[in-house]
């Protein structure tokens, strides 16, 4: 029996400017540098965080390394109305370069690296990858300045052992140790003490010695693309978390020429999501707080203001979600299946690993309602564990209703991930219909 068409219209289009988004953004650095130049290109002014902010209603962000805060307010609104945030984050599991990276072994240069986050360690396997994240580089003087740094060609490999030489690997699975297994290969010979410093000063064109540290990290360099007979899926790296950052920003961008008083509509793109958020720039941190209470007395408002404005505000978390894999569908719980090119997710767990209650769920149904988008519901098997997001840490700093949302994929913290083509574009018009509420 045919199935009945869907009322709902997929956006190709969407799904491309979010594949164009992710292979923009190798790194958290560069997806703050990507979200930065569509702000700039909305109207979006970028604000030093030591300087005074404008009193004038507009369109503003801040950048602090790879967390990003957009904002955007009217003359109609006043210091106590309150706020409508989507949370999302820029950092996505992988292997990041050691302060000292050089070593030989066997006949090959090598370079040691660090898991970041959770990663599926044997998707790094038999991929070439590329060098992306910043670095600080000395001023003349005693000065710094930050350079990020991109390198889009086959650097390192990582391969895996031969079949021959491992047996059992197909019966028994494979074991990969972090500290042995995944040191990548980026030449034959020797390796002296400096040869990765002065690699990367080379790449920045500026002396080994003016090279002070770094951030880098290494990056998949196959492009993201459409998959499928009838191009149904995206195939990525970092679709967590970058799918939402797209979204979110696109989402911002779309509501801000027709806003007319209300909450104010924010964005805020946290880095070290993927590692429990706990610095300088992770939903942990003060600048989120810090921000908003910014916002509230640079339109004349007080302590008194801010927290009646918190009072009538509210979050969405956005992050990836759990599709149902075809292959493993015994581990998902059977009442409540994710499908692909089935819309958002709203993400419940009663030990709250996500913020999602009765009124914030009330929120993300009024929003999907009207932004005609489909929305599914997920729960984890009630005998596995729950992974979490920025969304409890967020509603425990500001106390505000806070729920849980996001696109279904597969794969989840593997090198390549899969999501639906027809999700990014209902996805973001979900959160538009959140930041701005009719």
């Amino acid at each position: 029996m045919a199935l009945s068409p869907s009322p709902y219209t997929p956006d190709l289009d969407a799904a491309r400017r979010l594949l164009a988004f992710c292979d923009a953004s190798p790194s958290p650095f560069h997806a703050c540098s990507t979200a930065a130049a569509m702000l700039t290109e909305a109207g979006f002014v970028r604000l030093a965080e030591d300087a005074v902010w404008p009193s004038e209603p507009g369109r503003y962000y801040v950048v602090r390394g790879g967390t990003l805060v957009a904002w955007a307010v009217t003359s109609s609104q006043r210091p106590f109305d309150g706020f409508r945030i989507v949370g999302a984050h820029t950092d996505s599991p992988n292997l990041r370069l050691k302060p000292h990276p050089d070593r030989d072994r066997a006949g090959y240069r090598q370079l040691s690296v660090e898991v970041y986050g959770a990663p599926l360690l044997t998707s790094w396997l038999d991929r070439e990858l590329g060098i992306s994240g910043r670095v600080a580089v000395r001023r003349e003087g005693n000065g710094v300045f930050i350079k990020l740094l991109r390198i889009d060609r086959p650097v390192c490999a990582l391969p895996q052992l031969a079949i021959h030489l491992d047996r059992d690997v197909n019966t028994k699975g494979l074991v990969v140790d972090a500290q042995h297994h995944l040191v990548p290969i980026w030449g034959i010979g020797d390796s002296h003490d400096g040869d990765f410093q002065n690699f990367v000063a080379q790449e920045l064109s500026v002396a080994a010695d003016e090279v002070l540290g770094w951030d880098l990290m290494f990056h998949d360099l196959t492009p993201a693309s459409l998959v499928g007979r009838d191009h149904e899926l995206i195939g990525s790296s970092r679709l967590d978390n970058l799918a939402s950052c797209w979204a979110a920003v696109e989402a911002l961008v779309d509501v801000v020429p027709r806003l007319q008083g209300g909450p104010v509509p924010v964005v805020c793109l946290f880095d070290h999501e993927e590692i429990g958020s706990v610095s300088d720039r992770g939903a942990e941190s003060s600048i989120l707080p810090v921000l908003l209470e910014r916002t509230v007395l640079a339109r004349g408002g007080d302590r008194e203001s801010l927290h009646r404005a918190l009072a009538r505000s509210a979050c969405l978390s956005a992050d990836m979600a759990h599709a149902t894999h075809p292959n493993y569908a015994d581990r998902h719980d059977p009442q409540h299946p994710i499908t692909l090119n089935d819309g958002p997710v709203l993400k419940v767990n009663a030990s709250v690993r996500y913020a999602t209650d009765a009124p914030g769920s009330a929120l993300v149904a009024l929003a999907a309602d009207e932004a005609k988008v489909p929305l599914q519901r997920f729960v984890n098997r009630s005998d596995m564990p729950c992974g979490s997001t920025i969304g409890p840490v967020t509603a425990a700093r500001l106390g505000i209703t806070t729920v849980d949302v996001g696109m279904p994929n597969l794969a989840m913290h593997a090198a390549r991930e899969h999501a639906g083509s027809h999700d990014p574009g209902w996805y973001r018009g979900l959160l538009a219909a959140f930041l701005s509420p009719a």
